[in-house]
């Protein structure tokens, strides 16, 4: 509501300036009347009074902005007669203000698009039929209906066959994907194929969408440390333009040419160029699914030096692969699987899970258990189409069995193996190992060259597994068994170094990404804690994602530079000819208007930065 008021009152001062302008002309050129002066004083003092206003209340919260070039020119141009300038700086200015919040509307489009797809009620399952419910009613493990068009309104897990969704609103990525039965679905996808069942797994204020919702509305707050940089230049800017005024009063004894000086510096591409380019950047981001918390953060982005890594579900997938299936006692590997998922369906471990979701994806038929009991974090034992099943670490199916632990090949770093028995005999190992993520190397390479002049790995695990899962990438160190405190120790130790981003995905890395300078977490799987500390937040589940992130940061800080300095360099240009006669007061307003234009179209480039795929 606050930021359609602004919208009008900028729209109803550029009008009354305009009008007034225009019509003043009229009189001045038809010569029938002399009212032309008070046409254009009318027209002017609206502007002005609403230029004074605004500057008061920056005074009383402590800022200096440069708005008080503007209210001097005008006073300045009607003190000394020079009503014509005074209305053409009017209608400049409040046309200036107008456009900087047109630009900016167009730069936060996209994140105005997150907003208003935010469903608000569901389709949920009852008592065999379906009725419409609130969003906010909606709890885990409710039964959810996602008709062809729908918004996915929590986060859950597909409970149909398939499911065909579109999430180029949250992560960019231009071709919608299939979800087989089992898969998570990111709240805030558009189902793009036929109806499917949808088992809420969060509620509604704790799912994606949600949070996407919050960090957008903090994103659009925010102010950059470059915009807060630029008021700070204000004072030294109208020091300067202040004292080229005088000077040319001065040397002249011509008070119009220090009037021309000051309407020439009306606004200061300054303050145009920085928000418009930064929020601009903030919105390129988002398209591509890296949702940064404000222009702050986006604006440190492009200065990091050195990259912290978490290993677990960062630099690695978080979710342990088969690597190898061992069988024993003419027991094939498809019924190894088999057996072990089956029972493993009734567990939540993380490698339970793992062996399930193997089973799945090569399509085996998974009966139910029974008579099933778990030893949290050793094993199960159940039974499986009438036969007894054991599953889960060696010493604990060995053990079940009553016999001793027998020697097996030995395992790579990081991998773990799941012993299976059918009927007190060992018939199977599953071998399993968490791998680096695809393109690992490669998104390495692409930050050495970007300027990125430390890259360290933060991880709780041991060493030797830390050592074994990033062989070859090149690291600078390694840093095994952290705890989350000692994490934050390692973050503000290398800020001697220059500004540290951290990225990670777990609560354990929660207290670091708060402590770096940049935090970046994994928001699509990460735990909530992460994603409530961090600066930035990838919504897809690709850490190569903060690469574009920082090639996006940096084009929008490369541009907004580039707009202030031109400007800046145009603007005292400018006020140079004004000093030596060579700019009237209304010619020094029109040429000022130019340079705002100009800065603006520029900044607004940054919408169109392409970040190249960080795996090329």
């Amino acid at each position: 509501m606050e930021q359609i008021n602004s919208e009008r009152l900028n729209m109803t001062l550029l009008s009354v300036a305009f009008v007034g302008l225009m019509v003043g002309l009229g009189l001045y050129f038809s010569g029938s009347s002399d009212l032309y002066k008070t046409v254009w004083l009318i027209g002017v003092i609206p502007v002005l009074l609403a230029l004074i206003t605004e500057i008061v209340r920056s005074l009383l919260r402590g800022e200096f902005g440069l708005d008080i070039v503007a209210a001097l020119s005008m006073t300045a141009a009607l003190a000394f007669g020079e009503t014509l300038a005074a209305a053409v700086v009017a209608v400049m200015y409040s046309g200036g203000t107008f456009l900087e919040g047109f630009a900016e509307g167009r730069a936060k489009r996209e994140m105005h698009a997150l907003l208003l797809r935010a469903p608000r009620t569901a389709s949920r399952y009852h008592n065999s039929s379906i009725e419409e419910v609130p969003l906010e009613s909606i709890q885990p493990g409710d039964l959810l209906l996602i008709r062809q068009g729908d918004v996915v309104p929590v986060d859950g897990i597909v409970d149909s066959e398939l499911a065909y969704i579109d999430t180029s609103a949250l992560t960019g990525e231009s071709m919608p994907a299939h979800l087989s039965r089992g898969a998570e679905a990111m709240s805030g996808a558009t189902n793009a194929g036929e109806p499917f069942n949808l088992l809420a797994t969060r509620r509604a204020e704790e799912s994606t969408y949600a949070g996407i919702v919050r960090l957008v509305a903090a994103a659009q707050r925010s102010k950059a440390p470059m915009a807060r940089l630029a008021d700070r230049w204000s004072l030294g800017f109208l020091a300067v333009t202040v004292a080229i005024a005088l000077a040319a009063w001065w040397f002249t004894g011509d008070p119009i040419r220090a009037v021309a000086v000051l309407v020439v510096a009306t606004p200061c591409p300054l303050i145009l160029a920085v928000p418009v380019a930064l929020v601009a950047g903030l919105s390129r981001a988002a398209h591509y699914g890296v949702l940064v918390k404000g222009a702050g953060p986006l604006e440190s982005m492009a200065k990091i030096n050195t990259l912290i890594l978490d290993k677990t579900g960062t630099l690695t997938d978080g979710r342990p692969q088969i690597v190898a299936i061992d069988t024993d006692n003419g027991m094939s590997e498809a019924d190894v699987l088999r057996f072990a998922a089956a029972l493993d369906q009734t567990s939540k471990h993380p490698v339970a899970q793992a062996v399930v979701a193997a089973a799945k994806a090569r399509d085996l038929d998974l009966p139910v258990p029974s008579g099933v009991s778990e030893i949290a974090g050793e094993g199960v034992v159940g039974h499986v189409e009438g036969r007894e099943v054991v599953v889960g670490g060696e010493d604990f199916v060995m053990r079940h069995l009553g016999q001793a632990s027998g020697d097996h090949p030995a395992l790579a770093a990081g991998s773990v193996v799941v012993a299976l028995a059918v009927d007190r005999q060992i018939v199977g190992r599953i071998v399993m190992a968490d791998q680096l993520r695809d393109g690992t190397s490669a998104m390495l390479a692409r930050l050495r060259n970007g300027g990125i002049a430390r890259i360290l790995l933060a991880t709780g695990d041991r060493a030797i597994v830390a050592e074994q899962v990033t062989k070859g990438l090149g690291l600078d160190a390694i840093h095994p068994k952290l705890t989350p405190d000692q994490k934050v120790l390692l973050v503000l130790s290398e800020r001697k170094n220059g500004p540290v981003m951290m990225v990670g995905d777990g609560v354990n890395d929660a207290p670091a990404l708060a402590a770096a300078d940049v935090g970046v977490a994994m928001g699509a799987r990460g735990a909530a804690a992460s994603a409530e500390a961090a600066d930035v937040v990838l919504l897809v589940d690709q850490i190569d994602r903060f690469v574009m992130g920082m090639e996006i940061a940096k084009g929008s800080r490369r541009i907004a530079v580039q707009s202030v300095v031109v400007g800046i360099g145009l603007s005292v240009a400018g006020m140079i000819a004004a000093a030596f006669g060579y700019l009237t007061p209304v010619q020094g307003a029109l040429f000022q208007e130019v340079i705002d234009v100009a800065v603006i179209i520029n900044a607004l480039r940054a919408l169109r930065i392409a970040p190249l795929d960080p795996a090329v």
